[in-house]
């Protein structure tokens, strides 16, 4: 009897912890030290990973798919990803201006992947305010990459399609 409840009550605790991590996150306010809003408060369910993202602009009729980079313009003309556009820095109000008049006339249903990749994304200052804002605004296909340390080792030294102005 002692073993049959030992056995429910390991159950019941690996239910439980397989259930919290495969539960996505909540969106909520979180911000870090430095006071900007963080990236995790994106649920996991919206987020893709550079293999996903290649995926997808190999199989998606590219009109299908709005690539944006919230990030720095510097960055952005250094490289960025192929056929992606340049929507401001999400962290500033000129950036979320950009980001909102660029959207505007574009349905809710429009595929949107967001993307910075300026530093690890634990500290990134843009993908989170660019998320929540398109989020408020109604957009059901929407998706951040996630960019684990930054845009040049978890994209472009690993080949994915990339533009690189001279």
């Amino acid at each position: 009897m002692r073993s049959l409840r030992r056995g429910v009550w390991s159950a019941i605790g690996l239910s439980l912890l397989v259930g919290l991590a495969l539960m996505p996150l909540q969106a909520q306010t979180a911000t870090n030290p430095s006071g900007h809003v963080s990236a995790s408060e994106i649920p996991l369910n919206q987020l893709i990973s550079p293999e996903q993202l290649d995926h997808m602009m190999e199989t998606v009729p590219r009109q299908d798919l709005l690539i944006l980079q919230v990030g720095s313009r510097v960055l952005f003309n250094e490289a960025h990803i192929a056929g992606a556009e340049y929507a401001g820095p999400a962290s500033q109000p000129e950036g979320l201006a950009l980001l909102r008049s660029r959207v505007a006339q574009l349905p809710r249903s429009q595929a949107i992947v967001l993307y910075c990749g300026c530093c690890p994304w634990s500290r990134c200052p843009n993908i989170a305010p660019a998320w929540r804002m398109l989020h408020q605004l109604g957009f059901i296909h929407l998706r951040a990459l996630y960019i684990a340390n930054n845009f040049g080792a978890d994209w472009v030294a690993k080949g994915y399609a990339t533009v690189q102005p001279k």
